[in-house]
């Protein structure tokens, strides 16, 4: 069911219309019947370090409610109680946070040393997860049920912070001598990874000694699909109860019924390599970005789910659009016969991934636009998973690319930090740029709510006077839940999908 919203909604329960039928799967028993209700789920991008918190694979873990962190976030994006059950600030840098009483699910008890120990190993891994980019934090455990956690320089959305997926407290099990972190069974969340099986599928169990009360599913069985169609198909053939990440050319073929779209904070943009290759100049950034026109892509690929991009942050984040300030300072675009003159015998690399079935279909459209700027274009076109390494190490001179830009913590400075701070720890685009590190600074260290907001946009006009990222649209998620499942989350910010409350009709 397509909706028309264009603004942050809140996460939304579905009901069911009616009871589903479904071909055997995974957990057949044998007789052709469904075994014992359990959830069947198709995701997109398969993990990247068998579901290591410091990954991106930290989203799976909230999108299937394995682990948790201190905090969770609201509806309205504000900090609430997880595995923390209140806290308070104490000055600028420290923070006393007072524990639930919780178990993990290989059955020990959560304590005040379990929370260090699994922020100091956060804070060590390499390379650091993006939400402690531009933070440091130590943690020391007052008493068997409070932690105090003080920063180097004043942090104020320190609880947002912790809310992350990538800072989600794991048992001491999970953490081995060599750096290496596994979330099976070592999770707090109703649902416990019982058997991951390599970049294909995963098994989860109920875990009844879940604090926040017992699921109502008995377990989950998951297949990571790359391919959107066949995730697609998955859904429409009986072999999924949920397929997230419909590709919008497979909308239209699904029923009515099972369609779910959710407006995203994700924004797809072109990201320029401003540390190596051709786009170390300026002006070949700057032809790059007049060369490519994102709205042709939100009909043709995007069948209309999507949004032509005004900057970073798109209509999925209300107070944006208001306060977006002007950029200015670009530098001079190079002209065709420049472009051809300059890049004579050299080829622009752009790479893009097939985990969102759109994105290739773009790169296409963008391919044609930047050879008529005069660039000769080859692409690169994998799936994620086998790519990221040669992204991080700067190997391709353009990306076409999807980020959820209020991922990591719920807010934007946090994204800005790690993907356009001169150190960075994702900053695909290689910029250094010390007035791109002054305003996000800026933006980081200022408390109150509006002012904030305000210099977060500043920092994003300085980020795009750079050209080092052109944003192309803004998205529109497209989830396929098969009629009879009740519970399924749609999270704009897509951190969450299934909780306790999620299960067959």
């Amino acid at each position: 069911m397509r909706t028309t919203s264009r603004g942050l909604i809140a996460a939304l329960a579905l009901a069911p219309v009616l009871t589903g039928c479904f071909v055997p799967g995974d957990s057949d028993d044998g007789a052709g019947a469904r075994s014992g209700g359990r959830l069947r789920i198709a995701m997109a991008v398969p993990p990247v370090q068998a579901l290591s918190p410091y990954t991106n694979d930290a989203t799976v873990l909230s999108k299937l409610s394995v682990a948790e962190g201190l905090t969770a976030l609201d509806k309205n994006g504000t900090a609430k109680p997880a595995l923390a059950k209140s806290w308070k600030q104490d000055d600028d840098n420290t923070w006393t946070f007072e524990l639930r009483k919780a178990e993990f699910q290989d059955g020990t008890e959560l304590t005040a040393q379990s929370v260090v120990n699994a922020l100091d190993h956060a804070g060590k891994a390499k390379p650091k997860p993006r939400v402690l980019s531009d933070v440091s934090l130590t943690a020391k455990a007052d008493d068997a049920d409070t932690v105090t956690l003080t920063t180097k320089s004043p942090d104020p959305v320190l609880p947002l912070r912790l809310a992350s997926p990538a800072l989600a407290i794991l048992s001491a099990k999970a953490y081995g001598k060599d750096g290496a972190v596994s979330p099976v069974g070592t999770g707090t969340g109703p649902f416990e990874i019982t058997r991951l099986s390599g970049k294909a599928k995963a098994t989860l169990d109920r875990f009844d000694g879940y604090w926040g009360g017992k699921a109502k599913a008995p377990g989950i069985d998951v297949s990571w699909i790359a391919d959107g169609t066949a995730r697609a198909n998955a859904l429409r053939g009986g072999e999924a109860d949920i397929s997230e990440w419909i590709p919008t050319a497979q909308a239209k073929l699904l029923d009515k019924d099972t369609l779910h779209e959710v407006p995203s904070v994700r924004t797809d943009s072109l990201i320029l390599n401003t540390g190596s290759g051709l786009f170390t100049d300026a002006g070949l950034r700057a032809a790059a970005r007049e060369a490519v026109d994102g709205s042709t892509l939100v009909g043709s690929v995007f069948g209309g789910y999507a949004d032509p991009a005004q900057g970073l942050f798109g209509p999925a984040v209300p107070w944006a659009a208001a306060k977006r300030v002007e950029v200015t300072g670009r530098a001079k675009a190079a002209t065709t016969p420049q472009v051809k003159a300059e890049t004579k015998g050299r080829t622009l690399r752009l790479a893009t991934y097939t985990n969102r079935a759109e994105l290739p279909e773009a790169a296409t459209v963008l391919q044609q636009q930047l050879e008529k700027a005069g660039f000769t274009v080859k692409q690169d076109v994998r799936e994620y998973t086998q790519m990221e390494a040669d992204l991080l190490a700067g190997r391709y001179d353009a990306l076409v690319f999807s980020r959820v830009t209020l991922l990591d913590t719920g807010d934007a400075v946090d994204y800005l930090a790690s993907d356009f701070t001169s150190d960075g720890v994702y900053n695909i685009a290689g910029l250094k740029d010390a007035a791109v590190d002054k305003a996000i600074r800026a933006a980081a260290a200022e408390r109150d709510t509006e002012r904030r907001q305000e210099k977060i946009m500043r920092a994003e006009a300085a980020i795009l006077r750079t050209d080092a990222v052109v944003p192309l649209v803004h998205e529109q998620a497209v989830q396929g839940i098969a009629t009879g499942v009740e519970g399924v989350i749609l999270d704009p910010r897509e951190r969450s999908l299934v909780d306790v409350d999620t299960h067959l009709g």
